[in-house]
């Protein structure tokens, strides 16, 4: 026969006063960090807190703070593996900090990065992680004062809280690397109608690599710069298999830096399916070490950025602006390193 168990009672901040021989208030102040309360008695608060395991209530604590405990991120689009590995990571963590996440998708969206800056779909967070791809850094300095950590290349001169990645290096350490291995006519694919920041930069340091080894003719071939709808890899498959018809045809392509590992990977198939080997007759280079790359035949090399650092970091930089309003911007660049595979004949 089950026997019924009676519920105890949780302890409430009145049982902790009582035992503590101080008002609720007093008990409320050390719970919430406050410094105007005297040592002596802060520690024999803490004693009956710890004694009648007195656990205060994370939610009511956040809405007597004017908090939610909830941050939002928002990000080109959560089915790209750069950005779907990069929300995992801010999720964890954030969970760390005891705070949970709102993923927004902007599909890249000028309008949409608009509203997610406005705080239309995201009013409820405490603060905003934000990965804007074609808003512009005028428009950005111009936002109202939200608590906002930005990533990316946006992030450059835009004087709030931001993690940046130096996509001319990284770009550059790509091209570099093709040219190392003896490649010459290096295309780039990842171009579209607008470049936005990240896409230029990387051109810029496709093109700089290229000169600083004295081919600015390649670098100005424009049968060698590519247009893509979008940095997917249905649009790489496309690119690829129309730069093996035009291979065929005679164009002269020994490489190819594609402007993220999704387009890359895209490439890579596109290419093969048209019959072109890789790397004997084409190499392939991309950027994000997506955890894909490492599995394609063959393994993709690629320049990878720590995701890692950019989720922890992004997630620090908004908690302590949260803690510190007043704290002026600060900034952190991401680390960035070539790991060479298969598709450049490493």
């Amino acid at each position: 026969m089950l026997r019924r168990v009676a519920a105890r009672r949780p302890t409430t901040v009145r049982d902790v006063a009582l035992a503590a021989g101080v008002s609720p208030k007093t008990v409320s102040n050390v719970v919430n960090g406050y410094a105007h309360v005297r040592p002596e008695t802060r520690d024999r608060v803490l004693e009956h807190v710890r004694a009648l395991g007195y656990r205060p209530s994370a939610a009511g604590r956040q809405l007597r703070q004017g908090r939610t405990g909830m941050v939002a991120l928002a990000v080109p689009g959560i089915d790209m593996p750069y950005f779907a590995d990069l929300s995992a990571l801010v999720v964890r963590a954030a969970r760390e900090h005891g705070l949970t996440v709102a993923v927004e998708q902007t599909e890249g969206d000028v309008e949409r990065e608009r509203e997610v800056a406005a705080g239309l779909p995201t009013r409820f967070a405490d603060g905003l992680i934000f990965s804007p791809l074609e808003m512009s850094a005028d428009e950005l300095v111009a936002l109202p004062h939200t608590p906002m950590v930005l990533l990316g290349e946006h992030a450059h001169g835009v004087p709030v809280d931001r993690v940046s990645i130096d996509s001319v290096a990284v770009s550059r350490t790509a091209t570099e690397h093709l040219l190392a291995v003896g490649r010459r006519r290096v295309a780039v694919v990842g171009l579209k109608h607008t470049l936005h920041d990240t896409a230029s930069q990387r051109l810029e340091g496709w093109a700089a690599a290229l000169a600083a080894a004295g081919l600015d003719a390649v670098a100005a071939d424009p049968a060698l710069r590519r247009a893509v709808h979008d940095w997917t890899r249905e649009d790489g498959a496309q690119a690829g298999r129309a730069l093996a018809r035009d291979r065929r045809a005679g164009l002269d392509v020994d490489a190819v830096f594609a402007l993220n590992d999704a387009l890359a990977l895209g490439v890579l198939r596109g290419l093969q399916s048209e019959g072109v080997r890789v790397p004997e007759d084409v190499a392939v280079v991309g950027v994000d070490d997506v955890a894909e790359s490492a599995f394609s035949s063959p393994g993709l090399s690629t320049v990878a950025i720590d995701r890692g650092v950019v989720a922890r970091e992004a997630v620090r930089l908004l908690v302590t602006r949260l803690a510190d309003p007043e704290l002026p911007p600060r900034a952190v660049a991401a680390p960035s390193r070539l790991v060479a595979r298969g598709s450049t004949g490493a």
